[in-house]
């Protein structure tokens, strides 16, 4: 891309320790081969009180249904590891990969990364992407209606739970003492 300053490994990021105050990806942890590497990376460059933000795939009733059957990328919630096999650049995935982390296993999120402390979890989403087309297709709807959607969005928000397509999750390291 001609604007592009630096292009790195997420699980080795050219950083000092401690100089970096925040981080933000979208759609891109799924696709990490091996997070656990990339949140020691995470925990090396953060500043204390840095934060890391990543908008990702939930794990929902519905998005399931859509990322299971629709979704060209595999989600797998029943993967035991953080990792998967990789053949280059965002060639591979597990979708649920966030969920797994964030939710299933937050347990082992604390003990291995005694720095970080996942601060939100927020679900969000479940309509505007996929009428929008996403990233493969052209939208089914005329631009007018975004502001419709979100409404409906916002007045089901207590079906999140079931209903959510993304999550937006909040990672800060810790302040000094």
């Amino acid at each position: 891309l001609p604007h592009c300053d630096l292009v790195f490994s997420a699980e080795e990021m050219p950083f000092a320790a401690a100089s970096v105050a925040g981080l933000f990806m979208i759609d891109v942890l799924h696709h990490i081969p091996d997070v656990e590497r990339f949140f020691f990376e995470v925990q090396r460059v953060l500043v204390p009180g840095g934060r890391l933000c990543v908008i990702e795939p939930a794990n929902t009733l519905f998005s399931r249904l859509v990322y299971q059957n629709l979704h060209h990328e595999p989600f797998r919630p029943d993967a035991q590891a953080w990792t998967f096999p990789s053949s280059g650049p965002l060639s591979g995935a597990n979708g649920a990969l966030p969920w797994i982390v964030f939710e299933r296993d937050s347990a082992r999120f604390s003990e291995l990364f005694t720095e970080l402390r996942i601060r939100d979890v927020r679900l969000h989403t479940p309509a505007r992407y996929l009428l929008s087309g996403g990233l493969s297709f052209r939208t089914p709807f005329p631009g007018w209606s975004f502001g419709l959607v979100s409404r409906l969005e916002q007045a089901f928000n207590p079906l999140l739970p079931w209903t959510a397509m993304f999550q937006t999750v909040q990672v800060e390291r810790e302040r000094e003492s």
